[in-house]
């Protein structure tokens, strides 16, 4: 209990919110419960703007009001210092500006002897305090700093401050164009919890991120493409062209190619395309073989590993020429990894059961390990020791010890398991047949006869009822806490799982979308070095900055402050429109004419443009089965008026678009409805099957 308490701290330090304000002192303003909450992409938007306005700043000043000091608090035996510093390196003075990266840091020492104290949890917010009094003070009175943390650590939907040091964002693919940005700390205190959704040209198979998570690609097999979506902003801000049919996609460790199969069926089409990570612009198609790739790096990003299932062979390219080197064949290779510790590709042979292991640097075969034939996917553990391969067709996970490259154990597994994830802990094992997740202790491998297994269900459906399985990983451990995100796609659902219960914690919903996959976007405050926390952060706008510092045991709460200053060499944007949508019923019938009302406003002058004759409304069901646009008409002062008819039941997303004005149909806030059959409503589609492409 002790280890599972520690993890959950900082998440308990937000569901007990109020009480710790109690304890500490403090009332706090709040919102009223019954308070309409503002959409999380409006709220930015303005927060940012208003920042940019009432900063105070000029050019002139702007070299001045930058500067930051290292400042210093003693409290409860502790001495804590703060600084903000940025990352590039000709900002090396310490002036901070806008758009900036930078490096928020709490060093944590005693306050007797100047030893650095680990372990602790510090939960951390930085907001423009202008900005947010406006927005959020009653009348635009001014807020104090503690007042601010009660509405922050509430948990309001849209509510949120510029920066926040705490959170992560849980990302679901789904089955249709899209992806789901789920908020879990509003998840677990169970309020509406989607944060944003990103729309995707055509549906996602695979995705990868950079390290500082900024940027996520990811492959869309239909349109040919990879999308490349901004994590600031939850946007995609790029389509790459990559190849015929892409698939899996894997980023160097130096992040200066992204790695793309291309499971084409047409002759010579079949390979990988390498995009330039930077430039995002397509370096090289290379042949390979037929059939599906997975694709692997060696852990200096000398050589990669591409697998050609159909071909039977396994093809490296020489990362530097982008030449292919040598041609290894297997029987039908389903796996393949790297593995940095021992310095060696594995590839798994579903077809023989062998895996083979291979020299990282002579390109020769070391060993092959006898296992049974049926071999599925394969992972290591993250200290590289072991080595996990599934195999559905005998129900067994085989744990291979990679400094002896020996089978050490063979772990029954009901339910023919299939998908795998690996934390420091455990190795979480996922069957087709039933709805459990299987759980093999790593820290007894070596140390006992029979590894511990123990199990968890994760909803009611087995993952086999859905209708398409990801080639991505349905589960991801949580950033920063000993639990495991699950994905189940037969449920709609993501179950979020903590290590030492019996069953899931809590769970997403995923708003009508099937999940294909899992992934996390990490904004939290780390112990880089001994009581050293720090994060690097992107200073969205100009401004005086409040920084909320917090610490649970010992309990106290402080305020340091950061300025950062106008930047010069950036021109201040205004969207051409900003929306607010007028309609507040969310459910409709089935079948039925509904209309949605939506002011428009041109932020700069606060004011509604002249009548546009060309205001659109595209809007979609979830599942992909009806794709519409209809034309809007004006009702004045800024009020327009579209009517939608929903033909299936589900949840639809509409965006408006002024082609006029220059805004596209992503460009704006989206608005969301549920169509539900009339209880004399027949279940199939209403009108004309034909569906128009919008």
């Amino acid at each position: 209990m002790a280890n599972q308490s520690k993890s959950q701290l900082r998440r308990l330090t937000y569901m007990l919110a109020p009480l710790a304000l109690l304890l500490m002192g403090g009332g706090g303003s709040a919102l009223a419960a019954n308070e309409m909450p503002i959409e999380p992409a409006r709220i930015q938007n303005e927060a940012v703007r208003s920042a940019a306005t009432s900063g105070g700043e000029t050019e002139s000043d702007a070299g001045q009001a930058g500067r930051n000091v290292t400042q210093q608090m003693t409290r409860e035996g502790l001495n804590i210092q703060f600084d903000v510093v940025p990352v590039a390196s000709q900002l090396a003075t310490g002036q901070l500006t806008e758009a900036d990266t930078a490096e928020v840091r709490f060093t944590i020492t005693d306050a007797q002897s100047g030893e650095p104290v680990s372990g602790l949890y510090p939960t951390a917010w930085m907001d423009v305090a202008e900005s947010f009094d406006q927005l959020h003070g009653k009348g635009g009175q001014t807020m104090s700093c503690r007042d601010r943390v009660g509405i922050y650590l509430q948990g309001i939907v849209g509510v949120r401050p510029l920066i926040d040091l705490n959170s992560y964002f849980v990302m679901v693919l789904n089955q249709d164009p899209s992806i789901t940005v789920i908020d879990p700390i509003l998840g677990v205190q169970g309020r509406t919890n989607m944060y944003a959704q990103v729309v995707l040209k055509r549906a996602g198979a695979d995705w990868a991120k950079e390290d500082d998570e900024k940027r996520m690609f990811v492959s869309m097999p239909a349109a040919d493409m990879v999308a490349v979506v901004d994590l600031g902003k939850f946007v995609v801000s790029h389509n790459i062209e990559a190849g015929d049919n892409p698939q899996r996609v894997v980023l160097q460790h130096d992040e200066q190619y992204l790695w793309v199969g291309n499971d084409s069926k047409k002759e010579g089409r079949s390979g990988v395309t390498v995009i330039d990570a930077k430039s995002l612009e397509p370096v090289k198609f290379i042949p390979t073989g037929e059939g599906h790739h997975e694709i692997s790096l060696s852990s200096d990003d000398s050589h990669a590993f591409i697998s050609n299932r159909d071909s039977g062979t396994v093809t490296v390219v020489d990362v530097a020429t982008l030449e292919k080197v040598k041609e290894i064949e297997v029987g039908t290779p389903i796996a393949l990894g790297y593995n940095a510790l021992s310095e060696a590709l594995y590839i798994a042979d579903s077809d023989s059961g062998e895996i083979r292991v291979v020299d990282g640097k002579s390109l020769e075969t070391r060993t092959r390990i006898e296992t049974a034939p049926g071999l599925g996917p394969m992972r290591f553990s993250t200290d590289g020791r072991w080595v996990f391969a599934v195999n559905p067709h005998t129900d067994q996970v085989f744990v291979i010890d990679s400094s002896t490259n020996t089978v050490e154990y063979s772990v029954p597994v009901e339910g023919r398991p299939f998908s795998l994830t690996v934390s420091d802990a455990f190795v979480y094992v996922r069957s087709l047949e039933d709805e459990y997740v299987r759980m093999i202790n790593v820290k007894e491998l070596g140390r006992r006869d029979t590894p511990l297994v123990t199990k968890f269900a994760a909803g009611k459906a087995a993952p086999g009822r859905a209708r398409d399985l990801p080639i991505a990983d349905l589960m991801m451990p949580a950033p920063g806490e000993a639990s495991m995100l699950v994905a189940s796609p037969a449920d709609l659902t993501v179950y979020y799982y903590m290590e030492g219960m019996n069953s899931p914690m809590g769970n997403f919903r995923n708003y009508g979308h099937l999940p294909r996959a899992v992934n996390v976007v990490d904004r939290t405050l780390r112990e880089r070095n001994p009581g050293e926390y720090s994060a690097k952060v992107k200073i969205p706008a100009a401004g005086n900055y409040d920084v909320v510092f917090l610490l649970d045991s010992p309990r106290m709460l402080h305020c340091f402050e950061a300025t950062a200053a106008v930047n010069p060499s950036l021109k201040k944007y205004y969207p051409p429109l900003a929306i607010e949508y007028l309609t507040e019923e969310r459910k409709v019938a089935q079948g039925s004419a509904n209309k949605v009302r939506f002011k428009l406003i041109e932020p700069k002058t606060q004011q509604p443009p002249a009548d546009l004759e060309d205001v659109n409304v595209l809007y979609y069901n979830t599942s992909g089965r009806q794709r519409d646009t209809v034309l809007a008409k004006s009702m004045g002062d800024g009020i327009y008026e579209a009517e939608v008819t929903p033909r299936y039941p589900g949840a639809y997303y509409l965006w408006v678009s002024a082609p006029s004005m220059g805004v596209g149909a992503k460009q704006l806030d989206y608005f969301s409805l549920m169509s539900v059959p009339d209880r004399d409503a027949s279940p199939t589609p209403v009108g004309d099957e034909k569906e128009s492409d919008g």
